[in-house]
């Protein structure tokens, strides 16, 4: 007789268990996104619980940390899933209350959805701001953009992390670090030898997918996208914080269009770390 969903224990997923998320979300109606999910499975932690009936994942959510391995000074939650045949059976809320205690002390952060929002408010979690998700064909500038780019090389990578350590407020150079093999497109911008922004570009089966975007301004942060666009044929797809009202008009003005309208919420009343007035867009909602 299977193992009652309620006793099933939550494990630490692997790279083995990557075709089963996919197959997770593909069943909550979201892109499966196979390459995202590998590195999520690299370089964050996730926490699954199997479906008793041997029908692979029932549900899962990932944390992501930055900052000493012992000591996280930062962790993202993100890709709170459940199977819809295990719907409003506490599963959420179960992985949730896992991932609070695992965490500790750490300042956590989140993107919300309007259907995920009522259970991370019940659990402590508050309103510090709203993102946008903007999906389409960029259209070139009508004038040329003052900021220069290039692509990044690896000698960039030490000073690509200082700087994201700088505006992050802690270290991610794990997920950094695996950036160029993860990215189809990475730039850097600069101001003689100092580095003033960066960003990448990767795919996904419908839009490639632009972020993370640091940037020193707004016109560092349009320069940048407009680079990594440049070329390509496909669609974009891009999160940006509202914040940043010039650099959602513009995208607009230039193509892109209003997908998703989310909820970016903090574990009750820790100050973050970091400058957020340089952080355009994440490299994926569930690293924050």
């Amino acid at each position: 007789m299977p193992t009652p969903l309620s006793a099933q224990p939550i494990r630490r997923l692997t790279l083995s268990d990557l075709k089963s998320c996919a197959d997770l979300a593909e069943d909550r109606s979201w892109a499966r996104e196979e390459h995202k999910w590998g590195l999520l499975l690299s370089a964050s932690t996730a926490y699954g619980i199997d479906d008793p009936a041997g029908k692979g994942l029932a549900a899962v959510c990932v944390v992501t940390s930055y900052g000493p391995t012992d000591r996280p000074e930062l962790a993202a939650i993100g890709m709170l899933l459940v199977a819809g045949r295990h719907a409003r059976q506490g599963l959420g809320r179960r992985l949730m209350d896992h991932a609070l205690h695992e965490a500790g002390n750490t300042p956590l952060t989140l993107y919300a959805t309007p259907f995920g929002r009522p259970l991370y408010e019940k659990l402590g979690f508050t309103d510090i701001g709203e993102a946008e998700t903007l999906l389409g064909h960029l259209r070139s500038p009508e004038h040329p953009l003052r900021i220069t780019t290039r692509p990044a090389s690896a000698g960039d990578l030490p000073a690509l992390v200082r700087l994201d350590t700088e505006v992050l407020g802690a270290d991610r150079t794990h997920l950094i670090a695996r950036l160029p093999a993860f990215a189809d497109r990475l730039r850097v911008a600069e101001e003689g030898s100092t580095l003033i922004g960066y960003a990448a570009a990767w795919p996904t089966p419908a839009a490639d997918v632009i972020g993370p975007l640091i940037a020193r301004d707004t016109e560092t942060a349009k320069a940048l996208i407009s680079a990594l666009a440049t070329g390509s044929d496909r669609p974009v797809r891009t999160v940006i914080d509202l914040r940043h009202k010039e650099l959602q008009n513009w995208l607009k003005d230039h193509g892109l269009k209003p997908v998703t309208l989310t909820t970016l919420m903090a574990y009750g009343d820790q100050d973050l770390p970091g400058d957020r007035s340089r952080r355009f867009a994440p490299l994926n909602m569930a690293t924050g």
